[in-house]
């Protein structure tokens, strides 16, 4: 089990979440539950943030990536945390509205923004819109000429770096969805037409290699890319880069074949990063911009446990036995999409050494519905807790009601106490939306 210091066993054998049983928490809130642990988010937050203001005079920004778990709650928590938030759709705009974060604190991203997101963002005076296609850059243009403004603005740069991670969740190779590409020489093109548009000011570049990447030499490799695009743009066209905003990536653990870092380790990552991006603005004569990073799995996916209740259980003698729990694909569908490799234990009997390998299926009519696959665990028996570890990121973010089901509800612990951050859903939510013709009636 990955040892973070709000996550421990205790004197009961039960597994505890931020001082809180997690059978408890199962017996008071039910199961299926998402866990979220506030003091590590806050912690992860405070590591990027301290690593900047100590390693590079406070010139930057740190935002919170908010499509790995977005809810009114964690827009609060940024804020109160002082760092801002990269939104993906005008729904993550408005539940940041709605939470009453400040919008120029706001960078919004998409390769394919519609144009009432565009609108919304732009009546919401949103700080930043990340730029991916010529298309949107004369949206936004147009949109704010009949607003009388002008919208601060970053390109999309694929600086060309493949990343060391599941392919799925590349963004940076050369046949990526997104961005303008150095190599190819679309990334000047685009810097040129942005730089005759009346109506945008564009303040710099952005680039995102990937997720899940816990090697530093991407990011090094990037940085120089970055920096030495940067330095010829700036010489050609007279053009100051102002922000340089590398993304976010940063892995976690899931089991015992990632790397295990520490709050310190994190910093130390984003310091070193922070080292090359100065050492490169001295080689390439270039002034060091302000920096933005954009992190997400790794500030709130270790704070994430989803609490499961063991029920069938069902053995092929001598190929594969599977434990079926209450939740399955609709609560987390990235062993479906990504063949996801998590850690599971069993909540009330934590303490106890694992003695088969099963597969945790879930309860949807897929065969391909698992929460884990060949995880090691005590022998189960029905009633007990399954605890996955490392949820909360891409887990209620990708929730959906297949099969009817409902999304569980999150409770938010600190210091023991378990709140709900986002309620359960009712048989009448599953219908809400749902409308009779009059001709069916």
């Amino acid at each position: 089990m990955n040892t973070r210091k709000t996550l421990r066993v205790n004197e009961q054998g039960h597994l505890e979440i931020g001082g809180a049983d997690a059978v408890a928490l199962a017996k008071s809130f039910g199961t299926p539950l998402y866990v979220m642990d506030e003091q590590y988010i806050r912690d992860m937050c405070s590591v990027y943030r301290d690593a900047i203001r100590e390693e590079y005079d406070g010139n930057g920004l740190v935002l919170y990536a908010s499509k790995a778990f977005s809810c009114l709650a964690i827009y609060k928590i940024a804020d109160s945390e002082h760092i801002g938030v990269d939104a993906v759709s005008a729904g993550e705009l408005y539940t940041a509205f709605k939470a009453g974060f400040p919008a120029e604190k706001i960078y919004l991203h998409g390769n394919n923004k519609l144009p009432y997101e565009l609108e919304f963002a732009l009546d919401h005076k949103v700080g930043t819109i990340v730029v991916d296609a010529y298309s949107e850059l004369d949206m936004i243009d147009q949109m704010c000429a009949e607003r009388g403004m002008v919208q601060n603005i970053l390109l999309r740069i694929n600086p060309g770096v493949e990343a060391h991670t599941h392919r799925f969740i590349q963004t940076a190779k050369t046949d990526s969805k997104f961005g303008f590409s150095v190599a190819d020489g679309t990334a000047e093109k685009i810097t040129q037409y942005a730089l005759t548009k009346k109506h945008v000011h564009l303040a710099g570049y952005h680039c995102h290699i990937g997720s899940q990447i816990f090697e530093k030499q991407s990011f090094l490799l990037a940085v120089d890319k970055m920096m030495a695009f940067i330095a010829e743009i700036g010489k050609k066209y007279s053009f100051e880069t102002e922000v340089l905003n590398l993304g976010g990536g940063y892995g976690i653990w899931y089991t015992d074949e990632d790397a295990k870092f520490s709050c310190a380790d994190y910093a130390d990552y984003l310091k070193a990063i922070i080292r090359e991006l100065k050492a490169k603005s001295q080689e390439y004569g270039v002034r060091s911009p302000f920096l933005v990073v954009e992190p997400g799995r790794s500030i709130v996916g270790e704070a994430g446990v989803t609490l499961y209740t063991v029920g069938a259980i069902k053995e092929i003698p001598g190929i594969k036995k599977y434990v079926a729990v209450d939740g399955g694909m609709f609560d987390n569908p990235r062993y479906a999409l990504y063949q996801a490799k998590y850690t599971a234990i069993l909540a009330n009997r934590a303490a106890e050494k694992p003695t088969e390998v099963v597969s945790v299926a879930g309860k949807c009519c897929e065969s391909g519905d698992l929460v884990c696959a060949d995880v090691s665990l005590p022998k189960a028996e029905s009633g007990d807790i399954l605890a996955v570890l490392s949820t909360g990121a891409y887990n209620y973010s990708m929730a959906s009601n297949y099969n009817r089901n409902f999304i569980p509800p999150v409770v938010l612990v600190k210091d023991g106490k378990a709140e709900y951050i986002v309620k359960p859903q009712t048989f009448e939510d599953l219908v809400r939306n749902d409308v009779i013709p009059d001709r069916l009636k």
